[in-house]
């Protein structure tokens, strides 16, 4: 799950890296601009029947390379050593001590705190590597005796890792001689310039959620192409935020929208969720018909061959196993990637997603740059399917008025305290149970909610905000006053991972 993270950190240090699969044939080699090849971690253990491998004939291409993890045991195994399955798996901060001095660790004090996760370990190293650091039980990191070939057990993409960027900016960089050359204002010219020859004049749809994504998406294609092709659609499914409908027509229009429609679909979506329980088969639900409604509304308006254009990003895309090869496990459904009807029209090229390989910080850089509001750049992520993957359970018209409420109130709590900007996803979840309360002299069940607020870079891992406790006892207190349904409020101190930021 951590393998675009990877690339992610390489761009950031300003090169320009891309993921492939990681058991595609290179018997005829790589472009000739590739400097360097990282082979990322897996949930897979090597000596698994079916587990992905490395094409061996990539060691015949003089390329450096660098083994995370499961990576690392490919290396090891590939050269004659021994991976074995440990009995407890080393997850979270682990301390490492070199036992050599290697341009890898340029610059990185001995004892750094690194980041494991592991159930697999390197028993036995092959005769072709020598141990260069080590954890507290286990094999840290080794390097190929003759050649620029090294392995290294923990994650130095995750911010947890201390020294984690220095690390791969020493192999990037200083390892595998490559230039740092790349950047969002460079992106934006050649999508700008791919959007344009893609399209090549049809029509292009975006339906856009409220959230920075498609708002960017929709900034990015106002700016690429001729205003009059590009057109938008805001389907109001019920589950949006508290005036969010109103706000999005002004942000779109401000934009310069020649092309806006609004569509009130809640009563539909409702309908479609209602008795039903499962998060999957609710993304499900909602993904298919959100396409089902833009084809009618699209054909109601004779908006025809058009493109659909998503936002989505590459945290959807690896958490969904797509775009990564055949061997990624899904850890959620984003209802933009993995819907069947999506899926479909994916299949016969009619969507484009030009964020598809952006992570939110670098979406987020990107809207400033197109000229978009702060207000909006900055805006906390809202997923797709809205408050209804924020309600566990069956969702209807009343939980969602409910939600919507309390989040309102959270989220203005957290302005008017100056706490906004300090997280990086705030909401609230109401929980598929009732509590006993008192309200004046009389006992009460009201709803419970849940309030999460972490603080991450990426979104692919995340700590809990640690809110002041006079904050929690003051928004809690607010909460249950205005909102009758609600009788009890609690806070979830559950970081990602092992938890999704999301609930559902």
């Amino acid at each position: 799950q951590t393998t675009q993270l990877i690339s992610r950190r390489i761009r950031e240090i300003g090169v320009y890296s891309e993921v492939v699969p990681g058991d595609i044939n290179v018997a005829g080699g790589l472009p000739a601009d590739v400097k360097g090849v990282i082979l990322s971690g897996s949930p897979w253990g090597v000596y698994e029947t079916g587990a992905p491998a490395v094409d061996p004939a990539l060691l015949d291409l003089g390329l450096p390379l660098l083994g995370i993890c499961y990576g690392f045991h490919q290396l090891v195994s590939i050269y004659g050593g021994e991976v074995l399955p440990q009995k407890k798996k080393e997850f979270g901060r682990a301390p490492v001590h070199f036992k050599a001095d290697r341009l890898l660790f340029e610059g990185v004090p001995g004892g750094f705190t690194s980041w494991m996760s592991h159930g697999d370990s390197v028993g036995r190293l092959p005769g072709d590597f020598e141990l260069i650091a080590t954890s507290e039980s286990h094999v840290a990191a080794a390097k190929h005796r003759e050649r620029e070939i090294y392995g290294i057990q923990f994650h130095p993409e995750v911010t947890h890792c201390e020294y984690g960027n220095e690390i791969l900016k020493n192999f990037a960089i200083g390892v595998c001689g490559a230039r740092a050359e790349w950047s969002i204002a460079g992106f934006i010219e050649q999508e700008s310039a791919a959007l344009r020859q893609r399209t090549s004049g049809r029509k292009v749809l975006t339906l856009v959620s409220g959230g920075v994504d498609s708002t960017v998406v929709a900034a990015l294609l106002l700016k690429a192409l001729d205003p009059a092709d590009v057109h938008l659609m805001y389907i109001d499914t019920g589950f949006m935020r508290k005036n969010e409908t109103g706000e999005v027509e002004r942000d779109l229009r401000a934009l310069g929208a020649e092309n806006l429609y609004v569509i009130d679909a809640r009563s539909e979506f409702y309908s479609a969720l209602s008795g039903i329980f499962d998060p999957e088969e609710k993304r499900r639900r909602i993904g298919d018909l959100f396409i089902s409604v833009q084809e009618r509304e699209i054909a109601a308006r004779r908006v025809n061959d058009a493109f659909l254009a998503q936002g989505t990003l590459y945290t959807d895309m690896i958490e969904s196993g797509k775009g990564i090869g055949e061997k990624a496990h899904v850890i959620k459904s984003h209802h933009n990637v993995r819907s069947p009807l999506v899926e479909e029209k994916r299949g016969r090229g009619e969507i484009l997603e030009p964020l598809a390989r952006l992570y939110k910080d670098e979406v987020r850089e990107l809207g400033t740059l197109l000229g978009l509001a702060q207000s909006t750049v900055e805006r906390h992520p809202f997923p797709g399917p809205g408050l209804a993957v924020r309600i566990l359970g069956e969702v209807t018209s009343e939980k969602c008025d409910i939600l919507r409420e309390a989040d309102s109130i959270f989220i203005e709590e957290l302005k008017r305290r100056n706490l906004y900007d300090e997280i990086w996803q705030a909401f609230c979840v109401l929980l598929p149970v009732r509590s006993v309360g008192v309200t004046g002299d009389s006992r009460n069940y009201g709803y419970v909610v849940s309030l999460r607020a972490i603080v991450s870079r990426d979104g692919m891992t995340a700590d809990v905000y640690p809110f002041e406790m006079k904050d929690l006892l003051e928004i809690s207190s607010r909460i249950t006053n205005n909102v009758p349904s609600i009788g009890r409020v609690v806070y979830d101190v559950s970081s990602k991972p092992p938890a999704t930021i999301e609930w559902e």
